[in-house]
């Protein structure tokens, strides 16, 4: 394979400094002091819900004061800098260690809070907003503020002046500072609520997981499997994009990563191909996107929904395969399409891989997976499933290193088995064990700050009664349609993801919109998670703000805003596909087997029809005509009613079967 790279890129963490050499052992004695913990309350002995929320919290913000200065990471941190940060790191040894020294005396107070506690309650919350604004983003750290200023506004809270600003609705008695840092700190739906429980378990081992993977070569093992099934295919480099990034998406966490793991071997053979380079960063950019919503990990959107559904992990993984394959399989027919328009060719047979060379290389990595998948099967606990997968990977890996260093090695290198070989290779074993542990850790951090932050709004959220509020406010601006609900829902997610990571955004607009979706519209409650949980992914390929397509665009060399309106085209079956759900549900919450298969065999008729509208050819070029016919058509399939679900299938099948028989005609000798 002489194009392909032959290397993986690590998951990026973030945009760090240059450290100085102290600086960077402290960071990996503190990243792998953080994930050995994970590891030993994962498999060995767990801890009670706040001694491991606390511990995990203070290491992730510790942390982040050590990897990122206060002045970002192109100035030196300086004297007042290193002053300041070394403030804050303290701030996040008393955050974590005043809860796990004091739990019991804690809870034997109950409410009567003592002035230690308020004091330390406070450093807390200003602690995690400053981590968090370096390890998320600013926008993270002011929505966190709003909302502490919104707790703050009424008569009886400690800024009474700023209630008078606030509209009827939105009016609240207000609360003191006591009140609302026993809320935030002390009380169980604030920092070290359900959002920070999930990250300090579930998140974080499966974090972990996909960073032993990464390390260990599973990155190159996908990429090289997708390209060995499709590269000989139209538009193959591409096609191998949307199946590389389903497989490193789940694994890698961030459609970010993603991109740049996935896009730095599959953009330059795109654009080599013929595909221009906006639409190589944009199809890169929609396929990174989808391995957030694909099972078994979903990045850290399973768990989550998970627990606040209370339905077992498994079955939101078993119920989101399908919606998945419609996303991708949408993806795919995106980049067919495209293909059969510029008449491209596929990669020449000299310059892929062959299958049965990759898995022979790389057959091991399959193996933690069908662990993992094996576990959760058999109903075991998310956080006990990543440790054993995590240990299947290091035996795996353990294991065949030895095959080859016994067996293989000296046939190919020609030189014999010695106590010196042995001693450096099992250094360099270790190195890649830390390395992991390292790796895992640092990747952690935003997504740990982000629920942390998260936990503060849920905290204001469920002090203010703002949830019940905000489904009043949907009620009055939808006028009752669920439609134009779900509308605002894709509006707010958009809005809110401009400054917010997928996993915070998902987390602030299930606590406001999800009671008015699930008790006033109707809607199951599960299926309510799955539709905000998917519509929080718009922000990574929705201009104006498209992090995953920015990501693309540098990759691919074209314009940001040209690469993001193709990721937002490619990446349709973001929107439609919640919306299915919602008028669909069986496909989510079950029914008969009839049924449920009818509804997805439509259900991707009706997104294959749409990119053929979009791209107005299909076999061949599709007539004007036909693209209107089949609008209404695939507004039909997406309606609750069978009688316009057959009707939309129908019309659908007949533009399509035209289509065929245009091109035959095309392609037939005079």
């Amino acid at each position: 394979m002489s194009d392909i790279p032959s290397s993986s890129s690590p998951i990026v963490p973030g945009n760090e400094a240059r450290h100085s050499r102290p600086i960077l052992w402290a960071i990996t004695l503190v990243a792998v002091a953080l994930s050995l913990f994970q590891l030993y309350s994962a498999g060995i002995q767990p801890l009670g819900l706040f001694y491991q929320r606390s511990i995990h919290l203070a290491l992730v913000m510790m942390l982040a004061f050590l990897m990122y200065p206060l002045m970002g990471p192109r100035r030196g941190r300086g004297i007042i800098g290193g002053a300041i940060d070394l403030a804050f790191f303290c701030g996040a040894v008393i955050t974590g260690g005043y809860m796990a020294l004091n739990l019991d005396e804690i809870i034997g107070r109950a409410g009567f809070w003592s002035e230690m506690d308020i004091t330390v309650g406070i450093i807390a919350t200003l602690t995690v907003l400053e981590a968090s604004r370096r390890a998320v983003g600013l926008g993270m750290t002011i929505i966190g503020v709003v909302g502490l200023l919104y707790a703050f506004a009424g008569p009886r809270g400690e800024l009474p002046w700023l209630g008078q600003w606030l509209p009827g609705i939105l009016e609240h008695r207000g609360y003191n500072l006591d009140r609302v840092v026993g809320q935030l700190y002390l009380g169980q739906e604030g920092i070290f609520g359900l959002p920070m429980g999930v990250a300090a378990t579930y998140i974080f081992i499966f974090v972990l997981f996909g960073a032993f993977l990464e390390i260990t070569g599973a990155g190159k093992f996908f990429i090289d499997m997708a390209y060995a099934a499709t590269g000989r295919q139209r538009g193959g480099p591409a096609k191998a994009a949307v199946i590389a990034s389903a497989g490193m998406g789940s694994i890698s966490g961030s459609a970010i990563a993603n991109v740049v793991t996935t896009g730095a071997f599959t953009i330059p053979l795109m654009k080599r191909l013929g595909y221009k380079p906006h639409q190589a960063g944009g199809i890169e950019a929609a396929a990174s996107t989808g391995g957030q919503i694909m099972p078994p990990l979903m990045g850290a959107g399973a768990f989550l929904i998970a627990e606040y559904t209370r339905v077992p992990y498994i079955e939101i993984v078993k119920v989101s395969i399908l919606p998945a394959f419609m996303y991708f399989a949408t993806v795919y027919l995106f980049v067919h399409i495209i293909a059969l328009k510029e008449g491209m060719q596929g990669m020449a047979k000299e310059e892929l891989p062959q299958m049965s060379d990759v898995l022979k290389n790389g057959w091991h990595f399959l193996l933690p997976l069908v662990v993992l998948v094996w576990l959760l099967m058999m109903n075991m606990s998310p956080m006990r499933v990543g440790y054993y997968a995590i240990v299947c990977m290091l035996l795996v890996a353990v294991l065949r290193f030895a095959v080859w260093f016994l067996f293989v090695s000296p046939r190919v290198d020609g030189q014999p088995v010695n106590a010196e070989r042995l001693t450096l290779a099992c250094r360099n074993g270790l190195l890649k064990f830390f390395e992991g542990l390292e790796l895992g850790a640092r990747n952690a951090v935003a997504v740990t700050m982000a629920c942390a932050v998260a936990g503060i709004i849920v905290g204001v959220v469920g002090l203010t009664g703002l949830g019940l509020k905000f489904s009043a406010m949907m009620m009055a601006f939808s006028g009752g349609h669920l439609l134009l609900a779900l509308v605002m829902v894709l509006l707010a997610s958009l809005v809110l993801g401009m400054g917010l990571p997928v996993t915070a955004s998902y987390i602030v607009l299930i606590v406001l919109v999800g009671p008015a979706l699930a008790n006033e519209f109707g809607v199951p409650l599960l299926v309510a998670h799955l539709v905000v949980f998917w519509y929080s992914q718009d922000s990574n390929v929705t201009p104006p703000i498209a992090l995953a397509g920015f990501a693309g665009a540098a990759i691919a060399g074209s314009k940001p805003m040209e690469t993001s309106f193709q990721s937002w085209k490619f990446a349709k079956g973001l929107y439609l596909v919640p919306l299915f759900m919602v008028y669909n549900p069986e496909i989510i919450i079950g029914g008969p087997a009839a049924i449920v298969i009818w509804k997805g065999l439509t259900g991707i008729l009706a997104l294959a029809a749409f990119a053929a509208v979009l791209e107005g050819y299909l076999f061949t070029r599709l007539p004007n005509w036909q693209r209107l016919l089949m609008l209404p058509a695939i507004v039909g399939v997406f309606t609750p009613s069978l009688i316009y679900d057959v009707g939309g299938a129908v019309v659908m099948l007949a533009v399509i079967v035209l289509n065929w028989l245009a091109s035959r005609r095309e392609i037939a000798p005079a």
